[in-house]
């Protein structure tokens, strides 16, 4: 029986929290925030890659992400701007030498890696496609609610992401306090995050062209 206008409540929990596992830019984003910053800077890494995953859900949601297939040019120019993003990012952490600035307030840190989050997780086109695959797959078009039945799914993507974005940010505060007295491991960590960011972003813009 359909809870909410949602078919299959368990497997659409599954194959979320199956699609928060697969690794991906906003994972080694968290990762990376949380080893430089800790806890609160994970946590507000968190914040903006759930307010982006929410803007995607809107946007698959009120048929725009359609709009953006039927439209391979304004789509091409979306890919190839996260594509660019990402490329940055990850050329920022294979330069950055040091493992943080010690002039910076904690407020601002949080601040940048809010913002760096929202745009990874909205600049990629891969994950509007998800939801627009995703979402009608579990609606039944009969029992459905409207903006309900979206809002409870969107709630409920939001609470799983939570839950393991937390297994994440503790996780890896765990093991940035095991590599403190290794602050060359550190740098290499570092650097291979940023090495698969750049990396991702040229295949996101290579299977744009």
């Amino acid at each position: 029986m359909p809870w909410m206008g949602i078919n299959d409540l368990g497997t659409f929990v599954v194959a979320v929290i199956v699609f928060m596992m697969l690794p991906g830019p906003g994972t080694f984003t968290l990762l990376t925030a949380t080893a430089r910053g800790g806890v609160r800077a994970g946590y507000s890494t968190l914040a903006g890659l759930m307010l982006g995953d929410q803007i995607l859900i809107t946007i698959a949601a009120t048929g725009v992400a359609a709009l953006l297939k039927a439209h391979p040019l304004l789509f091409a120019g979306l890919r190839y701007v996260g594509a660019a993003y990402l490329i940055w990012v990850g050329f920022q952490l294979v330069r950055e030498r040091a493992a943080g600035s010690a002039g910076t307030a904690p407020t601002q840190l949080g601040r940048r890696w809010f913002r760096q989050a929202l745009l990874v997780g909205v600049l990629n086109p891969k994950a509007i496609l998800f939801y627009m695959a995703f979402f009608p797959l579990f609606i039944d078009p009969v029992r459905q609610r409207g903006a309900l039945t979206l809002l409870t799914m969107a709630l409920l993507i939001a609470l799983i992401s939570i839950a393991w974005c937390s297994v994440l940010i503790f996780g890896g505060q765990l093991i940035a306090r095991r590599l403190a007295g290794y602050p060359r491991v550190g740098t290499w960590m570092r650097r291979s995050v940023g090495v698969f960011l750049m990396v991702f972003g040229v295949r996101l813009g290579v299977e744009g062209a």
